[in-house]
C-alpha cells in the first residue's frame, strides 16, 4: 500500500546559520529563507501565510535568488563522500526546474549572473570546485579547482557575466568567464600586506569597484581591473569578524557583525556612521524599502534564529530594530500540549522554555533562568531536557539539567517553586498525576521519584531504584495507581504508586527512549535505538506485536492519538510517520527535518502534529486519519447465489 506526504502546514524557526540566507523577493512581498531542508517562502505581513520548497535530502546551506526574481536555486550538506545537489526553482511556479550534481559533501555559495542566463557554484573544503551552469538547460557550461583553497563567497559583476570573484582565506580571485568557449581564467588580486580571511564580497553597479568583509573585522576596497587594494575601513575593526555586507539605497554600506551589530558605513571613506545591536551574529541583511533624506527599511537575520525589522532614520541617523521572529537556536528537547487544549504549545531548549500559539505561531511567552538561579557558570550551559503541562493547568513542570525541577506559571512565566537537588546531575523525564498532586521524575542516574506537591511545600514521598541508566520517559495511568518508566539501559519498569515497589518490567537489546500508554490502557507503546516498535500486554507485559520503525536509524520519540486509532513516531531518519494503531501500517511520512527527530506530539483535538529537531525547528503539520484511500472492493457488492436458484 502506497505511504502518502504528510502535509506541512506551517514552520516555525529560521536557518540562522546559512550566510545571506534570508532573502526579500523583488516584489517585496515575500521573504525566503531556509530552514531545515525546506525553503519557506513568508509573506512578509503575515506569519501565517507560508509556502514550502521541499526536495533536498539534508540540510540547505545556501540559497540565492536571480536578480529579476524568476528563479531560485538552493544548494545542500551531504554526509562525506557524497554527492552534494543544487536545485533550480522555477519561482513563480513554485516547482523544481533542475537537480544539478557535480558538487560533493557541501555547497558553499551560489549567484546568479545579472541576466540571469548562468549560475555559479563553489563547494565546500571537501570539494574545492567551481562551476558554471546555464540556468534554462541545468547543463554545466565549464569548471575548474578553485586556487589555493576552497572559495567562501562568489559574487558575478553587475552588468556583464564574463566577470566572477570569489573570495577564501587570503585569496581574491577575479575570474575571466567565457561561457562560449567553456573557458574559466582566475586571476589573483593584490591586497599588499593584508592577509585576511574573505567572507563576503559585493561589487559596485559599474563593475569597478568590489567591497570585501574580512573576518578580521574589516572592509576592503579592491579595484576590479587592476586588481588592487584601495581603500580599508572601518577605524574600529567591527568584533567577530564581517558576515554579510549589502549596498544601501543611497549607495553606502550595511555591514553584518558577528558581535551582533549592524553597521552603516559611508561609502567613500568606509566611516562608521551608525550602528545598532541585535541577538545574534548578523549574516543576513535585506534591504526592504527606501525613505527620504536616505532613510531605509530592512531585514536582519541572526545566528540565533532571531529576523528583525530595523528602521534607519537619514535625517536623525537613528537606527531602531524590532524582532519579529524568534526561535530556538539550538536542539530542542521536548514538547508539552495542556490538557484538552490545542492552541498552545510549549517547547524546552538550551537556556530557556517557549510558550506558542498554534493558530498564529507566534511566541507567547519565554521562561529563561537568571544567572543567579544557576549552579554553572554560564546560564548558557543550563538545558532543559522535558516539560509537562500539570492537568489542572495551574502550573507547568520542567526538569533541567542541574539537577533541579522547576515549576513555572503557564500564563506569567514567574517561578512557582524549585526542587534543589531532585536528581543528583540532572532530570530526563517528566510527567504528573492526573489529579495534580504528585510529581514523577526520572533522573541520568535512573531513579524515578515522586514528589508531594502541595500549595505551601513539596517533599519526595517515595524513590524508586531499578533502572541503572538514565530515564528517558515516564507514563502515568489515569487512575494515578501505576506508571510507567523506561531508561537507556535496555528496560521498562511499572511502578505501583500506592505502595512504590516495582509491579512488572519488560527488557529487550534497546535504549528505550519512547513509552506510551494506549488510551485504553490495555496496552504499552515503546520505542528506541533498535529500530522496532513494540506493543506490549499491559497486564503481563509480553510483546505482543513487533513493527520496524525505521530501516536504518534509530527512534525517538511517539506518541498516540486521544482516540487509539493511530499513532505519530520520529527518529534520527528525520521523517515524521504517522501510523494505524491496529494494523501497524505507516500511511503518512513527513519530510522537512534536517538533523534527528527528538520529539513529536499529537493536538488534543487531532487537527495537527507538532515534531521539533535537533535543528532548532518546529514543523506544524496537518493530521490525517490513517485509513486507506484506496476505492472499495468491487467484490464486496457480488451477490453470492445458491446453486440450482433461479437467476
Amino acid at each position: 500500500m502506497a505511504v502518502r506526504p504528510l502535509p506541512l502546514q506551517a514552520c516555525i524557526g529560521f536557518g540562522g546559520t546559512v550566510g545571506t540566507g534570508l532573502i526579500l523577493h523583488p516584489d517585496h512581498k515575500t521573504l525566503i529563507y531556509p530552514l531545515g531542508t525546506t525553503i519557506v517562502l513568508r509573506d512578509r505581513k503575515d506569519l501565517t501565510k507560508q509556502e514550502f520548497l521541499q526536495g533536498h535530502n539534508n540540510r540547505v546551506s545556501c540559497v540565492t535568488l536571480s536578480r529579476s526574481g524568476k528563479y531560485l536555486a538552493s544548494g545542500q550538506v551531504s554526509p562525506m563522500g557524497f554527492s552534494a545537489p543544487i536545485i533550480v526553482w522555477d519561482y513563480a511556479g513554485r516547482k523544481l526546474l533542475h537537480k544539478l550534481i557535480l558538487h560533493k559533501v557541501k555547497i558553499q555559495g551560489l549567484d546568479f549572473s545579472y541576466d540571469d542566463e548562468l549560475l555559479a557554484s563553489c563547494g565546500g573544503q571537501d570539494d574545492c570546485k567551481l562551476v558554471i551552469w546555464r540556468t534554462k538547460t541545468g547543463e554545466a557550461v565549464c569548471g575548474s579547482p578553485t586556487p589555493l583553497d576552497c572559495a567562501i563567497a562568489l559574487r558575478w559583476a553587475s552588468k556583464t557575466r564574463s566577470i566572477l570573484v570569489t573570495t577564501g582565506v587570503r585569496t581574491i580571485n577575479v575570474w575571466s568567464v567565457d561561457d562560449k568557449s567553456r573557458k574559466l581564467i582566475p586571476e589573483q588580486c593584490d591586497v599588499g600586506r593584508k592577509k585576511r580571511t574573505n567572507q563576503c564580497v559585493i561589487i559596485d553597479e559599474r563593475d569597478e569597484f568590489m567591497f570585501v568583509g574580512t573576518l578580521t573585522g574589516d572592509i576592503m576596497q579592491v579595484s576590479i581591473g587592476p586588481m588592487l587594494f584601495r581603500a580599508g575601513g572601518p577605524k574600529s575593526l567591527i568584533s567577530g569578524g564581517c558576515l554579510c555586507v549589502v549596498f544601501t539605497p543611497s549607495k553606502d554600506l550595511l555591514v553584518g557583525g558577528g558581535d551582533g551589530t549592524v553597521n552603516l558605513l559611508r561609502l567613500g571613506t568606509l566611516k562608521l556612521i551608525k550602528s545598532v545591536m541585535l541577538i545574534g551574529g548578523v549574516n543576513s541583511l535585506a534591504i526592504a524599502e527606501k525613505g527620504a533624506n536616505g532613510s531605509f527599511d530592512f531585514y536582519a537575520g541572526t545566528s540565533f534564529a532571531n529576523m528583525y525589522f530595523v528602521k534607519y532614520d537619514g535625517f536623525r541617523n537613528e537606527m531602531a530594530a524590532t524582532l519579529m521572529q524568534k526561535c530556538h537556536f539550538n536542539k530542542i528537547n521536548d514538547i508539552a500540549f495542556p490538557h484538552n487544549y490545542s492552541d498552545l504549545f510549549a517547547t524546552a531548549s538550551t537556556n530557556d522554555i517557549r510558550l506558542w500559539n498554534l493558530k498564529e505561531m507566534k511566541e507567547l511567552l519565554r521562561i529563561q533562568i537568571p544567572n543567579l538561579q544557576c549552579e554553572a557558570k554560564d546560564s548558557i550551559n543550563q538545558e532543559c531536557f522535558c516539560i509537562h503541562f500539570m492537568p489542572d493547568g495551574k502550573s507547568l513542570i520542567s526538569g533541567w539539567s542541574d539537577g533541579r525541577i522547576r515549576a513555572y506559571g503557564p500564563q506569567t512565566g514567574k517561578l512557582e517553586y524549585t526542587i534543589i537537588n531532585a536528581h543528583c546531575s540532572a532530570v530526563t523525564a517528566i510527567a504528573s498525576t492526573w489529579n495534580s498532586t504528585r510529581v514523577i521524575s526520572g533522573g541520568i542516574e535512573g531513579n524515578v521519584r515522586v514528589w508531594r506537591i502541595g500549595s505551601q511545600s513539596h517533599n519526595m514521598i517515595a524513590s524508586m531504584k531499578a533502572h541503572v541508566a538514565a530515564v528517558s520517559a515516564i507514563a502515568v495511568r489515569k487512575n494515578d495507581t501505576e506508571c510507567v518508566s523506561c531508561s537507556i539501559d535496555g528496560s521498562c519498569m511499572i511502578w505501583d504508586l500506592t505502595r512504590f515497589v516495582r509491579n512488572n518490567s519488560m527488557t529487550a537489546s534497546n535504549f528505550f527512549q519512547a513509552v506510551n500508554y494506549h488510551p485504553d490502557e490495555s496496552q504499552i507503546l515503546t520505542t528506541g535505538t533498535d529500530r522496532k516498535i513494540t506493543f506490549w500486554d499491559a497486564y503481563d507485559c509480553q510483546a505482543i506485536r513487533l513493527i520496524d520503525g525505521s530501516l536504518s536509524s534509530e527512534m525517538n520519540c511517539l506518541d498516540i492519538t486521544p482516540d487509539g486509532e493511530g499513532f505519530v513516531s520520529g527518529g534520527v531518519d528525520r521523517e515524521v510517520k504517522l501510523w494505524n494503531y491496529d494494523e501497524g501500517h505507516c500511511y503518512f511520512v513527513g519530510l522537512g527535518h534536517s538533523g534527528p527527530i527528538t520529539k513529536v506530539k499529537i493536538s488534543p483535538n487531532q487537527q495537527k502534529i507538532v515534531s521539533v529537531g535537533e535543528e532548532g525547528a518546529i514543523l506544524i503539520w496537518d493530521y490525517r486519519k490513517p485509513i486507506s484511500n484506496s476505492p472499495p472492493d468491487a467484490t464486496k457488492d457480488v451477490k453470492v447465489v445458491r446453486p440450482g436458484s433461479p437467476k
